[in-house]
């Protein structure tokens, strides 16, 4: 080997070495669309700092694309379920969640998004079945020595190979329907009487009523909805693994700059200008940008937030419509219907909401870290650690009745129930003893 290619390996090695993480191998479960958006970010920076990433890359993949992301290693393998089939569900829930389901409140869900979410439920499991009993696949995967599996937690299966291969994982998960995998998977405590409950339309600080919408919607969540199918992934990890286990132990006077690509409407404006790619980051950044026009997913929002710029929410389907409300209750958006909205929605004097969007600005940049480099420490610090299992909550180890201390109620009320009897047959016993005897000793006395 020549001498200046030594001295390369030499120097990759000892910055391996110095690294944190000291180069640790990653392996990756995605999902499609937005998440993995937000999750090649973070993958990328691994990839900087020197560790090996590897992503299972499903056939029927729709957005994730090897020839756009050069520092990944890609596993694809064949699956059962087409591309076309895979993108029907996607856009179909798009479809029925933007324009069919009503928005007064979380009830009204259903049927319509349980019928959706079993759908897209099945999609994964058949994803997760031709992952697992791919032999020679799961054998590779063995021999590569993996250190840690990061995964989005919306999209199950992660969990079941990083449990098959004995290595820890890692979660990215910006919210589950009710906030249910966050309670009773990360043990999270969300009391309904002042946390808004995820896809309840509610933010800031609630009234009376508000709490009790809240409150129904966190009953509907808890024993009506279901993400997955628990009864059919359950039985599957079962199988899989060979033992009890459950899906939750394992998870218009101003130029407007529009990015669109698709048929341009005939009432566009005349200042507005159309581009199928925008530097949106830059865009906010400049100091002629007044508002931001968004759907509210949680990468926009918070882009504007940095840069202190007020929001037009105009929110389509899955946790947009919260995003865009907790903004408004802190008075840095406003939120028209899209299916109703006129031009009167849009006048607005814009000064009062510029200033609360840049004191959440100012918030937002008071931070030790940055974003980007605490999650990656945080992944690092998995991998060093083995899991890190000193930092699981002791809260998982509880039963139901411990975990809400029901069994400790019971014992106190019992407690006092006794002290309660005791002081009354005591005060009975006393009552007889002298109170009556002295009654019959004066009445002895009379006659």
């Amino acid at each position: 080997m020549p001498v200046k290619w030594m001295s390369v390996l030499l120097l990759l090695q000892m910055t391996c070495y110095f690294r944190s993480g000291n180069c640790g191998k990653v392996l990756v479960w995605p999902m499609e669309y937005n998440p993995w958006m937000n999750l090649k970010t973070i993958l990328d920076e691994l990839v900087q700092r020197g560790h090996e990433v590897t992503v299972l890359r499903p056939s029927a993949s729709i957005f994730l694309d090897p020839q756009k992301s050069s520092g990944l290693k890609f596993e694809t393998f064949p699956t059962s379920i087409s591309k076309d089939d895979l993108d029907k569900v996607y856009k179909t829930l798009a479809d029925v969640w933007t324009y069919k389901i009503p928005r007064d409140m979380c009830l009204s869900f259903s049927p319509l998004l349980k019928t959706m979410f079993e759908e897209y439920s099945n999609s994964y499991l058949r994803l997760c079945k031709d992952t697992v009993s791919n032999k020679q696949l799961m054998t590779k995967l063995q021999r590569s020595k993996f250190d840690v599996l990061f995964s989005d937690a919306i999209a199950p299966c992660g969990e079941l190979i990083a449990e098959l291969l004995q290595i820890p994982f890692l979660y990215s998960l910006c919210f589950s329907p009710g906030y249910t995998m966050e309670k009773y998977s990360g043990r999270f405590l969300i009391p309904p009487s002042y946390v808004p409950i995820i896809l309840s339309g509610l933010g800031g600080q609630m009234t009376f009523m508000e709490r009790v919408k809240d409150m129904m919607c966190m009953l509907y969540f808890e024993f009506w909805f279901q993400t997955f199918n628990e009864k059919k992934w359950d039985q599957f990890y079962n199988e899989t693994l060979g033992r009890p286990t459950t899906l939750t132990e394992a998870i218009h006077r101003a130029n407007v700059i529009w990015r669109f690509d698709g048929k341009i409407p005939d009432s566009l404006g005349s200042k507005t200008r159309i581009y199928k790619w925008l530097p949106q980051n830059d865009l906010l950044g400049h100091p002629k940008t007044k508002a931001f026009v968004t759907h509210g997913k949680a990468n926009g929002i918070y882009e504007a937030i940095h840069f202190g710029i007020p929001l037009i929410g105009i929110p389509l389907f899955v946790e947009q419509h919260d995003n865009i409300v907790y903004i408004v209750a802190k008075g840095a958006a406003i939120s028209p219907n899209f299916r109703t909205m006129t031009r009167a929605d849009w006048s607005m004097h814009w000064r009062p909401y510029k200033e609360n969007a840049m004191w959440l600005s100012t918030i937002h940049h008071e931070q030790p870290l940055k974003p980007l480099d605490r999650v990656i420490f945080w992944i690092e610090f998995v991998m060093r650690h083995k899991g890190a299992k000193h930092l699981r909550p002791l809260a998982h180890n509880l039963t139901w009745n411990q975990y809400h201390s029901l069994d400790v109620i019971r014992f106190l009320l019992a407690c006092v129930a006794v002290m309660a009897f005791l002081s009354i047959k005591s005060f009975l016993f006393i009552y007889q003893k002298f109170i009556k005897m002295g009654k019959k000793t004066r009445v002895n006395r009379a006659h």
